[in-house]
């Protein structure tokens, strides 16, 4: 396998051929958070039999963990710059995992933060979809509140057993201390480590692997050029099914006038920020499409996203004609409203 500096989500096929990634099939193990690397380097190495996958939001960190991995020459491990339930859900199919670490994940402190912790019930319904029975899930922390949430949210999952008789111990013989827990140490805080199990419990998929549709795109006339076109799409938010889009500002090209609607498109756990375009043609018609900003990927929030502006234009003019769409079937442009 060739190294490659990172993935992130949306550059990968959903679900992801890890097979095709790595050069080969092997047990799949996941590092959520990896920092600097170091553990995630010395698992590599200690672990040649796995296919080592590390998340990681920090692009410094991705980058320092990428130098380790050349220096070492290892070729079982593959970086990604994404969010950890939108890499466990969009790229990993049900049992397909064996075995997660998360190595002192951000607590959060702050009581308006609270929510923003990545254990948590929900999170741990994901992981049970993912993993597959018997595998090992290992959590480290070094914080009171955050531990007791952990321990709270494991004891009352159907999914995962201690592999200890508590929920966690204070000393992991062996464990190669990180940069951070170097220092946790040294200013008296206390490491909690747990050290669980998937059991054989069924989990209910909730999680399906996103969805992609064709590429979308509406051919319209109207009468009305592009710049009143761009008059009549406002800024704002709004929510369709269960995709929040947030049309945040539109520009004019001044070369050919096009307009660019720059789109935030949230649909858990797919977050896309892309460009959507319109333009006309040299027959008159105008085309409603994706951009290439952002390379987005035609889910179906996208589909959802094209249509609203198609039903704004219509509003404002009651004449237009959809000559031709490539929207899903029950979110067609041309539907009765």
């Amino acid at each position: 396998m060739v190294f490659h500096e990172w993935y992130k989500v949306e550059q990968l096929p959903w679900p992801a051929d890890w097979a095709a990634l790595f050069g080969r099939a092997a047990p799949l193990i996941i590092e959520i958070g990896f920092g600097s690397g170091l553990f995630l380097v010395d698992l590599a190495r200690r672990r040649p039999d796995v296919n080592l996958v590390g998340l990681e939001i920090s692009i410094p960190s991705i980058r320092n963990a990428g130098h380790k991995i050349r220096r070492g020459d290892l070729s079982n491990v593959i970086l990604m710059q994404a969010d950890a339930a939108a890499a466990l859900h969009a790229l990993c199919e049900p049992g397909s995992v064996a075995g997660v670490i998360i190595n002192y994940p951000d607590p959060w402190p702050k009581k308006d933060h609270l929510d923003r912790r990545l254990i948590d019930d929900e999170f741990l319904r994901l992981l049970a979809t993912r993993m597959a029975p018997g595998s090992d899930l290992d959590v480290a922390t070094d914080h009171d509140d955050y531990a007791e949430q952990i321990a709270a949210c494991l004891s009352r999952s159907p999914h995962f057993d201690s592999r200890m008789e508590a929920p966690f111990s204070f000393d992991d013989p062996g464990r190669l201390r990180t940069k951070y827990e170097r220092v946790a140490l040294e200013e008296k805080r206390v490491p909690r480590y747990f050290k669980w199990r998937r059991n054989d419990a069924p989990a209910e998929d909730s999680f399906p692997i996103p969805q992609e549709l064709p590429m979308p795109h509406v051919v319209l006339r109207l009468p009305a050029d592009l710049a009143e076109i761009g008059r009549c799409i406002q800024p704002g938010a709004v929510e369709l099914e269960s995709a929040r889009i947030r049309y945040i500002e539109v520009y004019q090209s001044l070369r050919d006038g096009k307009l660019l609607i720059e789109t935030y498109i949230n649909e858990d756990p797919i977050r896309q920020r892309l460009a959507l375009e319109i333009r006309s043609r040299p027959t008159g018609e105008i085309v409603i499409a994706p951009g290439e900003v952002g390379f987005p990927r035609p889910t179906r929030g996208v589909h959802l996203a094209i249509r609203y502006l198609v039903d704004r234009l219509r509003e404002e003019f009651p004449s237009l004609v959809i000559v031709h769409n490539t929207l899903q079937e029950e979110i067609h442009a041309d539907r009765p409203h």
